[in-house]
């Protein structure tokens, strides 16, 4: 017992290293053989008040899937990096990061599509690599969460003032009406948080869309001042800036600088990974969502960030002011743009699109965090009330708690403290970093079980394409980042804080050793040891999943008389849900 915290059946088994080889593939029968007696939900109880409803539909998942690909930090965050490096270092560093972003999602793909823990990922790092990277993992995804969520409904409060300055209205009142809004769609559940994400983030595509034509169009001197600049900006100002150091050292670090930002950009992506414990026929729509996502971040990333290095130059002063601004449209580069092309009306507009989507990000952020602590609970790492569940499968007193800290976005009211939750802020972003490490680490392991309980790909309803190799090569390129993100703060500037940068540098890097410190403690406190591939748990609740999709898809048959999808879905599926 740790911290009041409890242990499950299934924690144990871990521990003791010692799980009967109950289970195996038998290509002969081409079917799992599960011991009914073994088959336990990942929660460790059975009653209806500890299990999640499975009521996300397809097309929900996978347009919560591209809203988590998309937030602020495409809109309004590429600006800096354009600032700093030039359009040629942003456009391949988005997309080096994005083909990372993609090995991650189809690493944590070919587990759920096994798989569907209501636990999500912090179920798969317990179950196959160590009970305390579960541990870790869980609990640093959690504290990132309860801090961005109050971020973002400041940020909501910072937009509105485009409207209505503070001087008219305190931006508390504002943060308050966001936050009851997020509460209640969470409260209502799964369908209902479901649906209202769904139309979010189809509007936040259509914005998407409308910034790529719009940047396409100023490029071909479609705008007021007809002025066609192609790739003009590529070659005056040129394609790569320096930053730091001069010449190709400082174009290095330029490029290095832009990539970590590209990472923090593309994080989110994983959150389809904490939705499979409430999705419908996970095996199928799951794969698909990870498929559309290579797709998606050429589309929406790749595409975007090329168009926007070719309408405004990296040297712009509108750009450097702009990247001065706070979190409202004025800091976007694309507002930049249709300044400097001489639109009128688009701004206001496009702050309204911003408005859209820190609400959305605040929203899904307050879902990633109640479904968190849900999986820490159901696998015994954290105190099994927060495992319970309402008659609609709703993880309450996980909301309950997630949502009190939401309370905090009113510290950012007062300007002295919202320079403390700034650094809070800055503190827990390396944690998202860190999860797509223990994505890719839980992968690795997966193979190597699966491979040893001979577990054939053909089994799986998804594989990674790039199968383990490629979530090693993402691990390694991930770890690099993580260790060199903060390299600028030993940088000598005599002006600001000397040769040592020690403030930004603790936020940069003290959730490494925080996170290896929650390791290590629950190693020795609970005495576990790292899961062996013959012993890891690759069936523990699949029965049970397996029943829920046979019943799924059984009544969906009945409803459509013999198939499982009515023709409107059909027309939606290989339409607009083939694109997005």
């Amino acid at each position: 017992m740790v911290f009041g915290i409890h242990r499950s059946n299934d924690a144990q088994d871990h521990d003791d290293g010692v799980l009967e080889s109950k289970q195996a593939y038998n290509p002969e029968v081409g079917s799992m053989r599960v011991r009914s007696d073994e088959d336990v939900n990942s929660a460790g109880d059975d009653d209806e008040h500890h299990h999640l409803h499975r009521g996300l539909s397809s097309r929900q998942v996978t347009m919560i899937a591209i809203g988590g690909a998309i937030g602020t930090g495409l809109i309004i965050g590429t600006g800096s990096a354009l600032t700093r490096a030039g359009p040629g270092s942003l456009f391949i560093s988005y997309t080096a990061v994005g083909l990372l972003c993609f090995l991650v999602m189809a690493a944590l793909g070919e587990m759920a599509a096994w798989l569907p823990l209501p636990s999500g990922f912090t179920g798969y790092a317990h179950r196959f690599v160590d009970p305390a990277l579960g541990f870790s993992l869980g609990w640093t995804y959690w504290f990132k969460y309860i801090i961005v969520t109050p971020n973002n409904l400041t940020a909501f409060s910072l937009v509105i003032q485009y409207w209505c300055p503070r001087e008219k209205v305190n931006p508390g009142a504002f943060i308050a009406i966001a936050l009851v809004a997020i509460v209640c769609i969470n409260y209502f559940g799964v369908k209902f948080f479901g649906e209202i994400e769904f139309w979010m983030s189809s509007v936040k595509v259509l914005v998407i869309l409308g910034l790529i034509i719009l940047s396409l169009v100023l490029a071909l001197g479609g705008g007021p001042s007809h002025d066609r600049t192609g790739f003009r900006y590529w070659d005056h100002p040129g394609a790569f800036a320096t930053y730091i150091m001069p010449g190709a050292s400082g174009r290095f670090l330029a490029f290095w600088s832009t990539l970590t930002t590209a990472v923090f950009a593309y994080l989110g992506t994983e959150l389809v990974g904490v939705t499979v414990g409430e999705c419908q026929n996970p095996r199928r729509v799951i794969p698909r969502a990870i498929k559309l996502t290579f797709f998606r971040i050429l589309i929406f990333y790749v595409l975007l960030v090329l168009l926007l290095g070719m309408i405004v130059p990296y040297n712009s002063p509108e750009l450097t002011s702009a990247n001065k601004k706070s979190t409202s449209a004025a800091a976007s580069p694309f507002v930049v743009a249709i300044q400097i092309s001489g639109i009128k009306a688009l701004p206001a507009i496009f702050n309204a699109c911003v408005l859209l989507f820190v609400f959305s990000a605040a929203n899904s952020d307050l879902y990633i965090a109640s479904r968190t602590l849900f999986g820490l609970a159901s696998v015994g790492n954290a105190p099994r009330i927060f495992s319970r569940t309402d008659s609609r499968g709703v993880p309450v007193y996980a909301l309950g708690l997630s949502s009190l800290f939401c309370l905090l976005a009113f510290l950012n009211v007062s300007t002295g403290s919202a320079t403390v939750f700034g650094y809070f802020v800055n503190l827990v972003t390396i944690f998202g970093l860190l999860t797509w490490i223990s994505i890719l680490v839980s992968h690795i392991w997966f193979v190597n079980a699966r491979r040893a309980q001979n577990v054939p790909d053909s089994a799986l309803a998804y594989v990674a394409p790039c199968g383990k190799w490629g979530s090693v090569g993402a691990l390694i390129f991930c770890i690099l980042i993580a260790i060199f993100k903060g390299f600028n703060v030993f940088v000598h500037s005599p002006k600001t804080y000397g040769d040592f940068d020690y403030k930004n540098f603790i936020t940069s890097y003290l959730g490494i050793p925080l996170y290896l410190i929650m390791i290590c403690g629950y190693k020795l406190t609970m005495k576990s040891r790292g899961v062996k591939p013959l012993t890891a748990d690759l069936y523990g609740g699949k029965q049970r999943i397996d029943d829920e999709e046979a019943e799924f898809i059984e009544s969906e048959r009945q409803k459509h008389h013999g198939k499982i999808e009515n023709k409107w879905q059909k027309i939606y599926r290989v339409s607009l849900g083939a694109l997005f």
